[in-house]
């Protein structure tokens, strides 16, 4: 079966972002009205009451979601999903999804085109049981034989009011969808309640009649994977809600005189979650965009998203009820209901460790790198563009020159950034009227990317002086600087850090005097790299030692490298290349030095950071590069005499990271797309940077313990596994989480930007 038989059209007409907020929106109003939050868990255990409310989202469209993608397809019924988690209703939207997705090529015969009338009207309500194929081992089997199925199946979802029932079924030629009207002969419900609500059910057939549809097995799985994105969808809102309630909480709750959600744990707290909600819906609606538009890695994406969100989002829902404490116990609060959804949802069709298999089956198994991003037509074309150019120039040309360097002495070819340069892309983001080319950030990324699964020097080391410099600079410095970053003549080095302000910048003490027409500069700075090839330093200094707040007596300075007064203390970083301690004592640079206003330079660095941080977020594509090299590594290794590859705890843990790189790869692109809309993105590159420098020491720390003592052997090594990339990343990993802004900070930026909680 190829994906489009599971649609009535190839290409038709899709419903908008705008239609799709739009439909959000009118859910979520729909459900307050009609099932209101202090009925809803009475109500769940209610047949007729969700028979009812069934019957209203019918007649809101909801019933033919997946029959006509012109009219919704996958996303706006996951959407729904979300919302009916929200709000705790058990209507049966998934079986209707289902039912659409696959009776649609079957509108010829009369019982099913009858079945759909009854369906799309609200008349009918159906549940799909997938038996043998489930993924659970308690799902139970039955066989059908001359047009009856005899069996057991159990965790069934639904019974309680669904018409008629869809079942996976065993037959002589393989497996068969059957259709089953609920008040069949033979047929016998028993409720098996647990953590769903309402409780799943174990189903017999005893010679109950049924009538078989022609499905293939592999459209029957394509129905299973689409089924489990619903169970996401809804466990999803379900963790949404219950989260943004503690949030809430945490604002109001007041402990010790004062906000629970002023202490620093509980932020950190509610960071991660934010982290893991953006991360399951980003890669959700991934998985759905792709599915909808036919791309053939729709599969992967899905498994992926599941294997990723199920653990991610339980533990949300026990960290959401930590910070509740007692309160959120009790079951007459809301959140108890929602961590029963989330758990009850997210264990289903096999779990967690179902998908992570999936994923590792088509990487380990098919032989597959990570798919692809769809980036645009401009950011698909200069990503071919770029890679194409760096294979030449760089992977066939200078990167044999470059390895037979100390690794300490790599990344400074001056003349490889000339001929960047030549090509423009230095400036790749830049406006046309400064000599730029304009791109997109979605180009930027594009670019970012293959420079870094290239291992080529990134080419936009001058951006943060360059950008700056356009916003806030005089024509004189925009004149005299520009030409030369454009061309790659001239390196900035940044000098923020100090002594005893990392992270809190703001505690910076490195000073400028003005002393008539110039500046006198005194003061350390530290932790800076390319100190010793760069030509200017991007300074950072007090201006105004009594200013209130302390952030409104900062300034930008340009500072030319060779000023007397300069002291440079180089320092062998862990992961390979040096920094430097730079000492600035009565360093004296004339007027025109200062970038900006005197006391704006909060602003400037600002602006910075948010872009160094989707710059550092970028850095997936260096644990892609990585992993790349590890599933190689893998495919081809022993492992006790037998296949690496077919070892069950070698598969789940390539599965699970796989996962978590798609999660750092989602909130990379989300960052970039609110830069494409105008925005910046400050705590949504937070939320990447964060993630992304963590998931990469998680990555390189699970490859050691994959392929052993060969993964901790350095470049040029004898043994050295994946010719000592993994070493080299595992000791950069520690640069991508402290620099930048430690991930402590980034937590607080996120939890108070992001979630409003109080400084």
């Amino acid at each position: 079966m190829t994906h489009p038989s599971l649609h009535s059209d190839t290409r038709p007409t899709l419903p908008s972002d705008e239609d799709r907020a739009l439909l959000r929106d009118s859910v979520r109003r729909a459900l307050e009205q009609t099932w209101p939050n202090a009925s809803a868990v009475t109500w769940a255990g209610d047949p007729d009451k969700v028979t009812h409310q069934w019957h209203a989202l019918a007649q809101q469209g909801l019933s033919t979601l997946g029959f006509a993608r012109e009219e919704g397809g996958l996303r706006e019924a996951l959407i729904a999903m979300e919302e009916l988690g929200r709000a705790a209703c058990p209507a049966p939207l998934i079986g209707a999804l289902l039912a659409n997705l696959v009776l649609k090529r079957h509108v010829d015969e009369s019982a099913v085109a009858s079945l759909l009338a009854r369906l799309h009207g609200g008349e009918a309500a159906l549940t799909l049981a997938f038996g043998a194929l489930d993924g659970d081992a308690q799902a139970g089997a039955v066989v059908f034989s001359e047009g009856k199925i005899n069996g057991r199946l159990a965790l069934v979802e639904d019974t309680a009011v669904a018409t008629d029932l869809l079942v996976v079924a065993q037959a002589s030629h393989g497996p068969v969808l059957a259709l089953v009207p609920r008040q069949s002969a033979g047929l016998a419900i028993t409720s098996t309640p647990g953590l769903a609500v309402p409780a799943l059910a174990e189903v017999s057939f005893t010679a109950t009649p049924a009538t078989p549809l022609n499905v293939s097995a592999e459209e029957l799985d394509d129905l299973r994977r689409v089924a489990r994105l619903g169970l996401l969808a809804r466990a999803l809102g379900a963790a949404t809600r219950s989260f943004e309630l503690v949030v809430d909480y945490a604002k109001e709750r007041v402990q010790f005189g004062q906000p629970i959600g002023k202490f620093q744990a509980i932020q950190h707290k509610l960071a991660n979650g934010l982290i893991s909600l953006e991360g399951a819906r980003t890669t959700l609606m991934l998985a759905a965009s792709a599915f909808d538009l036919d791309q053939p890695d729709w599969r992967y994406f899905a498994s992926a998203a599941y294997a990723n969100a199920s653990p991610a989002l339980r533990q949300v829902a026990l960290e959401t009820h930590h910070t509740f404490g007692a309160i959120g116990y009790a079951e007459e609060h809301e959140a108890p209901r929602h961590f029963r959804r989330v758990h009850a949802d997210l264990t289903r069709l096999g779990g967690a460790r179902r998908a992570r298999e999936e994923v590792a089956q088509t990487l380990l198994d098919d032989g597959r790198q990570l798919p692809e991003y769809d980036l645009g037509p401009a950011g698909n074309a200069f990503r071919e563009e770029v890679r194409t150019w760096l294979k030449a120039e760089w992977t066939d040309k200078r990167r044999p020159e470059e390895l037979k360097k100390p690794f300490h002495e790599r990344g400074n070819d001056r003349d490889f950034f000339r001929a960047v340069s030549q090509k423009g892309w230095t400036v790749a983001t830049w406006p046309k009227e400064y000599g730029g080319q304009a791109r997109t950030p979605l180009e930027q990324l594009a670019m970012i990317e293959e420079f870094m699964l290239a291992q080529a020097p990134i080419p936009t080391r001058g951006n943060i002086p360059a950008h700056a410099l356009m916003a806030f600079g005089t024509p004189e410095q925009q004149a005299e600087i520009l030409p030369k970053l454009r061309a790659g003549d001239v390196w900035f080095c940044l000098g923020y850090s100090e002594p005893g302000s990392g992270s809190d910048l703001v505690s910076l003490k490195t000073t400028a005097v003005k002393d008539g027409d110039e500046w006198v500069i005194n003061g350390q700075k530290i932790w800076t790299t390319i100190a010793q090839e760069a030509d200017y330093i991007w300074l950072a200094a007090r201006t105004d030692p009594d200013a209130k707040p302390k952030h409104n007596g900062i300034s930008i300075f340009m500072v030319p490298m060779n000023t007397p007064g300069i002291t440079l203390q180089p320092s062998m970083a862990m992961y390979g290349h040096a920094f430097c301690n730079e000492f600035f004592d009565n360093v004296r640079v004339p007027a025109s030095a200062l970038v900006g206003q005197v006391n704006g330079g909060w602003k400037i660095l600002m602006s910075a950071l948010a872009t160094e941080r989707i710059t550092m977020g970028g850095f997936v594509a260096q644990a892609r590069e990585v992993f790349e090299r590890l599933l190689d590594h893998v495919r081809q290794a022993t492992l006790d005499g037998r296949p690496m590859k077919d070892d069950p705890i070698v598969r789940d843990r390539i599965g699970a990271m796989a996962a978590e790189i798609e999660v750092a790869r989602q909130l990379m692109t989300q960052s970039v797309i609110i830069m494409e809309q105008g925005r910046v993105p400050a705590h949504e590159s937070a939320m990447s940077k964060t993630y992304t420098a963590e998931m990469i020491q998680r990555l390189t720390e699970t490859a050691i313990d994959l392929v052993g003592m060969g993964g901790t052997l350095a470049e040029g090594s004898p043994g050295a596994i994946a010719n000592g990339r993994i070493d080299q990343v595992l000791r950069q990993s520690i640069m991508l989480v402290v620099g930048g802004g430690t991930n402590e900070i980034q937590r607080n930026i996120i939890a108070q930007m992001g979630l409003g909680l109080p400084r």
